[in-house]
């Protein structure tokens, strides 16, 4: 309820700097807070994913050897 608050409180300054009012600006900076609460989590679990798949790939590799591509 607070980040709403906030969000709209900057979103209406913002839209206020070109003089015609905040009400579009708090409406927007609203609906950016809702949409970035599940957007950044879903991010942050997609990259720590990637990451961490591209370390455990980097890790079994040294681990065996490259790939000689001879089928051994």
């Amino acid at each position: 309820m607070i980040g709403k608050l906030i969000a709209g409180w900057i979103g209406s300054k913002i839209d206020r700097r070109d003089g015609e009012g905040g009400a579009v600006g708090a409406a927007v900076g609203v609906a950016t807070w809702e949409v970035a609460k599940r957007v950044v989590p879903a991010a942050l679990v997609l990259g720590a994913g990637a990451v961490g798949a591209a370390y455990l790939k980097r890790k079994l590799a040294t681990e065996h050897g490259p790939d000689t591509g001879l089928g051994a």
